[in-house]
């Protein structure tokens, strides 16, 4: 019966070592992680802040395309709507934040 004792007590020094290893088994995931942020998170914020920026420095005159492809001017902007002629005497409200880019300055 000695010996059967033995045979259950011998787990001590591996149970430890298993714990590392479990550890070493996190880093690929990790190392993942840092990877997808540098190549798809990080930049995408980046390019949401100078959309932001591109948004705040809108005003009167400028000509704009908005996401759906409209071209337009605005002839008046708040601060979440604006408002583009499309063509004379054709105005359009448009939210602020569909406004996809500046194509030139106003006066």
């Amino acid at each position: 019966m000695d010996c059967l004792a033995y045979a259950m007590g011998g787990g001590g020094a591996g149970a430890e070592g298993g714990q590392g290893a479990g550890f070493g088994a996190f880093i690929p995931i990790i190392l993942m992680f840092v990877i997808f942020y540098f190549l798809l998170i990080r930049p995408q914020q980046k390019k949401a802040k100078q959309h932001k920026e591109m948004l705040s420095a809108i005003k009167k005159g400028d000509r704009i395309i908005t996401s759906g492809g409209i071209h337009g001017e605005v002839t008046g902007i708040s601060d979440d709507v604006a408002t583009i002629e499309i063509a004379p005497k054709v105005r359009v409200k448009v939210s602020r934040g569909f406004i996809s880019t500046i194509i030139g300055k106003g006066q």
